[in-house]
C-alpha cells in the first residue's frame, strides 16, 4: 500500500494564505495582532520553538516580543510580568513557553492569564469550553490535527480513533474535538496512555491512531491495522552517541508503518509547522474580538 504524506507545510501555507485578508481588515482599523511569549530557563527544544514562532510572526507581518527569564525566576515574579502584559492592550494573546523550571506550578501561571489572551488554550475556562462542545480558543497541536484531517478530506464520522496520551495540551483536548458532532469529527475514540494495559490492543482496532505519548518510535506497523491513518505528534530529540549528533523521531516508527498506513504525518514536517499556524490564528481571533 502507498502511504500518502500529510504534510503540515503545505497546510500551514494554505491557512497563512488564508487569513491574510483578516490581517487586512484588523490593519486598516489601525489593529496589529501582538503576541507576548515568555521563556524561562534555556531549555533548547523550547528557544527552537520560540525562535519559529517569532520569524512566522515576522515574515507575516505581525508583532511579536519574546520575554526572556533566568530558569531561577521566581514564581512570584513571573506572575507580576504576566499581570502587566494582561492590562497592556498592544498585546492579544500571551504564551507562556512549557515546560517551566520545577519550582514553578504551571497550574498557577496558566490560571493567571486573562482567558481572553490566551491563545494557547489551556486556560480551566477555554477547556472548560472546548468540554461542553463550544471551544472558545482550542489548544493549538489539537487544533492543528483537525485542520490537517480536514485539508486531506479525512472525515472521522463512524471511524474509531484511538489517542495514545492523556495531557491537557493534546491527548484530553483532541479526545474530544474528534468526538464532537459536528463536521469531519463525529468519531469514537478512545483514549490510552501509560496506565493502559497492551495499548496495541486498542491500536490494532483503530481506523486513526493519533500518536503523543512523547516516546520515540513506540507504534510500529504490526501494532495498526491495514489501511488506518497515522497521526504523530511526537517530536523526540534521540542522541546519536557515536557521531554526538541528534536526530528527530517521532512517536511512531516510520519505516514499519509506511506501507500498512494509509496516510501518515512525518516528523519533522507534520503537525509542528500547524501549531504555529495555529497559534497565529488563535492571536489574530484574540485580536478580532476588538472589532
Amino acid at each position: 500500500m502507498d502511504t500518502k504524506i500529510l504534510s503540515g507545510k503545505v497546510v500551514s501555507e494554505s491557512v497563512y494564505k488564508n487569513i491574510k485578508s483578516r490581517i487586512d481588515i484588523l490593519a486598516a482599523k489601525s489593529i496589529n495582532p501582538g503576541l507576548a511569549v515568555i521563556l524561562v530557563g534555556d531549555d533548547g527544544p523550547s528557544q527552537v520553538y520560540v525562535q519559529n514562532k517569532t520569524k512566522t510572526f515576522t515574515n507575516l507581518g505581525l508583532y511579536s516580543e519574546t520575554i526572556k527569564l533566568k530558569k531561577e525566576t521566581s514564581q512570584k515574579k513571573l506572575l507580576e510580568i504576566l499581570q502587566k502584559l494582561n492590562d497592556d492592550n498592544k498585546y492579544h494573546g500571551i504564551l507562556v513557553q512549557l515546560p517551566l523550571p520545577s519550582h514553578i506550578d504551571n497550574e498557577t501561571i496558566i490560571k493567571s492569564i486573562n482567558p481572553k489572551k490566551d491563545v494557547d488554550g489551556f486556560h480551566p475556562l477555554n477547556l472548560g469550553a472546548l468540554a461542553a462542545g463550544k471551544p472558545t480558543f482550542t489548544p493549538c497541536t489539537p487544533k492543528g490535527i483537525m485542520r490537517v484531517l480536514e485539508y486531506y478530506n479525512l472525515d472521522l464520522s463512524n471511524k474509531h480513533v484511538v489517542v495514545v496520551g492523556r495531557s491537557n495540551i493534546v491527548g484530553r483536548p483532541i479526545s474530544i474535538l474528534t468526538s464532537l458532532k459536528r463536521e469531519y469529527s463525529n468519531a469514537t475514540t478512545t483514549i490510552c496512555h501509560s496506565g493502559t494495559n497492551n495499548i496495541s490492543y486498542y491500536t490494532k482496532q483503530a481506523d486513526v491512531v493519533i500518536l503523543a505519548l512523547g516516546y520515540p518510535q513506540f507504534l510500529k506497523g504490526k501494532d495498526i491495522k491495514l489501511g488506518a491513518i497515522v497521526i504523530d505528534v511526537g517530536i523526540n530529540r534521540v542522541k546519536n552517541t557515536e557521531t554526538n549528533t541528534y536526530k528527530l523521531l517521532g512517536d511512531c516508527e516510520e519505516s514499519s508503518i509506511k506501507g500498512k498506513a494509509s496516510s501518515l504525518t512525518p516528523v519533522p514536517g507534520g503537525i509542528g509547522p500547524m501549531t504555529i499556524a495555529m497559534l497565529v490564528e488563535n492571536t489574530i481571533e484574540a485580536a478580532e474580538m476588538e472589532l
